[in-house]
């Protein structure tokens, strides 16, 4: 695979470990990756602060009259109906009987997006649909100019469901709902019926019997006194639902006699009343950086974003929730505009968690491919989400009748200053001093996937770096058990999970967040080199030092190379480069990747989950070009078989 233009994806996994978090910058350009996985480590206290809507900068798009400006923009209102249009006439489908999951610009072919100049007619646009009729899933390709559906597959060579909208889980929810044994078990509870609230875990797959029905799990929980209901769980009730034919399949009672968890000390707002407490941290005054001339960068066109030396395409994606594309940096001696990467996003989330009860087990959610970083993402909150004068993005998307619709201020674009340091340095002897500030620009968005907040920050530096930063909010998913103390269980020390709060266990999870990069280092003909340290003694008399490490250096040859492993005590650098374009010293322009806060999956590799979850079986991996395999869990993820993962690609092309 060396130096061969095809050769230049790279997914990334990054893990947010329960109970962990780092953050580390680096001088020289690469891209890095952090994480973390605490509720309280992105911010530890939210204040509400009133704001003027002078304050909230937004693109000021019309999205009734919107047209495209570039090759990547996302599909318009408009060409969104149009596609609604063609596909009402579209015979081989019953249009008011399919359900919609998914309906997105098809890309034009990378030669035609790299070869396409500001001012070029756009490459035709097409809208690329995933569709539901009859438990069939039905891809189809329509171009727009031609007002005709241009391809036309039932896809049957692998396994899963698409993505689940709004409707599917609000189906489940109503079935459930209704069944009347929920209203006996909840009873039988001391819970009412009006104060039950009930979430869908996705079910997974476990085996044949899940075959030729798509099916959620519903679970519920006590509402009352408390709008923090997951901390209140119906423990061991368990409702399987099937979707399409809108029925109960299967209803799993095992926890009557595990009490509801009481409702006290849970409600997570803030309010007022606790600014005039003790506590010191609560005091903490507002802060705010000011922009008296405004902000230093723009977004021309709706979506290409121009900041210092960056310019870069920015896009909201239904299924990946923000899309980075055509990032470019300035040459500072030449003044030229250098390709950094094509295409940066998050392909997919994957979280087991880790307890075999029989209303736990299949909890091993593919939060991106089930139920969309997009779909799940909320409008930001200005002064809380993103600071003064950040500038505001929307996303447009479908309903499952394929109607659009817009989520407002899905993504913020803003300039970042923590009284950090770019640059430093004081040469006494000559008296020369300079210190640079550290200014960066953030394109930040958050996905609310059922108890978890996810914030998503891409971050741009002035030196050429690239910083990637998932965190988490919101709430632990709890377990309900009969104890209050750890002394009242026994052998609580071969606990795995923790007693969190009366009656409520914290059950260990993962959260592994893989990132598809479409490195193109000034353009496409990319290598990969693991640079691997080595340690090497000295030779008897040659230096008082006994060892020293030594690197070397390997270019993938073949997909099995680009499989990365980390080990502690076999260490590696990564770099991306371009061959065919040198500096004037004679080293290959290059990037260096830098995974961060990572872990193995400690699951067999032939569990139903992990079989899933195949792509964290390694934490890099380096696949040919393929525009078709973007996704890291395969194009269909709920229920699949994980016959369709970035494992088995790279495992067939070998």
């Amino acid at each position: 695979m060396e130096n061969c233009s095809w050769f230049h994806l790279a997914f990334i996994s990054l893990t947010l470990f329960f109970f962990f978090y780092t953050y580390l910058n680096y001088p020289v350009p690469k891209i890095v990756f952090s994480g973390c996985s605490k509720p309280w480590c992105n911010s530890i206290f939210t204040k509400f602060h009133s704001i003027s809507r002078a304050q909230i900068t937004q693109t000021s798009i019309d999205h009734l009259t919107e047209t495209p400006n570039h090759p990547l923009d996302p599909l318009t209102v408009q060409e969104i109906n149009r596609v609604n249009s063609i596909l009402s006439f579209y015979e081989p489908i019953l249009y008011s009987f399919a359900s919609i999951h998914s309906l997105s610009l098809d890309e034009p072919d990378k030669d035609s997006v790299l070869n396409w100049k500001q001012g070029d007619p756009l490459p035709p646009r097409k809208a690329y649909v995933i569709a539901l009729q009859d438990r069939q899933t039905h891809a189809l390709t329509i171009d727009l100019d031609s007002g005709l559906v241009a391809t036309h597959e039932i896809i049957t060579s692998v396994s899963g469901y698409p993505m689940l909208s709004v409707e599917d889980t609000e189906i489940a929810a109503q079935v459930a709902m209704s069944y009347p044994e929920l209203n006996v078990s909840a009873s039988a509870r001391g819970v009412s019926f009006s104060d039950l609230s009930c979430a869908t875990p996705s079910p997974g797959w476990f085996g044949d019997n899940e075959e030729g029905r798509r099916i959620i799990k519903v679970q519920c929980f006590s509402i009352k006194d408390t709008v923090n209901y997951f901390m209140r769980p119906l423990e061991g009730l368990t409702i399987t639902v099937d979707i399409d034919r809108r029925e109960v399949v299967k209803f799993s009672d095992t926890g009557r006699d595990i009490p509801v968890p009481k409702a006290t000390n849970t409600d997570y707002r803030y309010t007022p009343g606790q600014e005039s407490g003790d506590d010191p941290i609560e005091s903490i005054n507002p802060i705010s950086m000011e922009q008296p001339k405004g902000p230093s960068f723009r977004i021309e066109n709706g979506h290409m974003v121009k900041w210092g030396n960056w310019v870069f395409h920015l896009k909201a994606d239904q299924r990946a929730g923000m899309v980075i594309s055509r990032a470019m940096v300035r040459d500072s001696e030449s003044g030229v505009f250098r390709s950094v990467m094509y295409k940066g996003f998050a392909s997919e989330l994957f979280v087991p968690y880790m307890d075999p009860d029989e209303n736990w087990y299949f909890k091993s959610y593919m939060d991106a491919g089930e139920f969309g970083l997009g779909a799940t993402s909320m409008s930001l909150i200005p002064l809380n989400d993103c600071p003064r004068y950040a500038q505001y993005m929307d996303g447009v998307f479908v309903s499952a009748d394929g109607r659009p619709y817009v989520r407002p201020n899905m993504i913020c674009l803003f300039e970042r200053y923590a009284g950090d340091v770019s640059w430093r340095h004081w040469e006494i002897p000559l008296q020369v001093r300079e210190s640079r500030p550290k200014v960066t620009l953030v394109a930040r968005m958050t996905a609310s996937v059922g108890n978890y907040d996810y914030i998503f920050d891409w971050e741009f530096q002035t030196d050429g770096l690239i910083h990637v930063t998932v965190s988490l909010s919101g709430m632990l998913m709890v377990k309900g058990t009969p104890y209050e103390n750890v002394n009242d269980i026994p052998n609580h020390e071969a606990m795995s999970s923790p007693l969190v709060s009366e009656n409520v266990i914290g059950v260990v999870h993962d959260h592994y967040v893989t990132f598809y990069l479409d490195m193109d280092i000034d353009d496409t003909n990319n290598s990969f080199v693991n640079v691997h340290f080595v340690k090497e003694q000295t030779s008897p008399g040659e230096s008082p030092r006994k060892s020293y490490l030594r690197a070397k250096r390997h270019t993938a040859k073949t997909e099995e190379d680009g499989k990365i492993k980390f080990k502690l005590y076999d260490p590696s650098e990564f770099h991306i480069v371009n061959p065919s374009r040198k500096s004037r010293l004679g080293n290959p322009a290059g990037y260096k990747v830098v995974p961060n806060a990572n872990s193995a999956s400690l699951l067999d590799h032939d569990d139903p989950p992990q079989l899933r979850g195949a792509f964290t079986n390694n934490q890099i991996w380096v696949t040919p070009y393929n525009r078709s395999e973007q996704w890291a869990g395969g194009l269909l993820v709920d229920q699949s078989k994980g016959d369709d993962t970035l494992a088995v690609w790279s495992q067939s092309f070998n």
